[in-house]
């Protein structure tokens, strides 16, 4: 339940290069125009710490989506999130007939349209692609949270959105 965050990782890492920071919300965009930068999807690739989520994120039937002209704001759960998920509920919601479960999840991790750090951090929620809203709130380190993760990396400017990178799978109300 928690691959909506791999979904948000798979976005993050398909966008431009951004350092990370483990503590705070850090604001750290790539430069170069749009046309230079890479889709949500192929950011996520070559960054090669959102394997899991771009897996999910093929399995939900959503890559097409998100390598589409958006523009969308993923909040991107890295694989050390979906490793933190308990045992067995990642290979359950890879599997074909779980394929509407994964998408609810995944799509609690995208916002529509382009949603820097500083205008997050002026909001309660967040409206996300699911249609449920997740909660946005000041974080124990300073920095900000979505849904209880922690937004670790944040403003990874891609051509189709921008990516911000969360510790942990988020899960839409239920």
């Amino acid at each position: 339940m928690r691959t909506t965050v791999l979904l948000l990782a798979l976005a993050l890492a398909g966008c431009g290069g951004s350092s990370s920071s483990t503590e705070s919300t850090s604001t750290s965009g790539s430069s170069g125009s749009e046309a230079t930068r890479s889709d949500i999807v192929d950011t996520a690739v070559a960054a090669g710490s959102f394997n899991t989520l771009v897996a999910a994120v093929q399995a939900a039937g959503l890559e097409e989506t998100l390598r589409g002209a958006g523009p969308f704001t993923v909040f991107a759960p890295t694989d050390a999130a979906f490793a933190a998920l308990p045992a067995g509920t990642l290979d359950s919601l890879l599997q074909p007939e779980n394929q509407a479960q994964l998408a609810s999840i995944l799509t609690y991790h995208v916002v529509s349209g382009r949603v820097m750090a500083a205008d997050a951090a002026g909001l309660t929620s967040a409206p996300t692609v699911n249609g449920a809203s997740a909660p946005i709130a000041p974080g124990a380190s300073g920095g900000l949270t979505i849904g209880g993760a922690n937004i670790v990396t944040t403003d990874i400017e891609c051509s189709n959105g921008v990516i911000h990178v969360i510790d942990a799978v988020i899960l839409p109300p239920s």
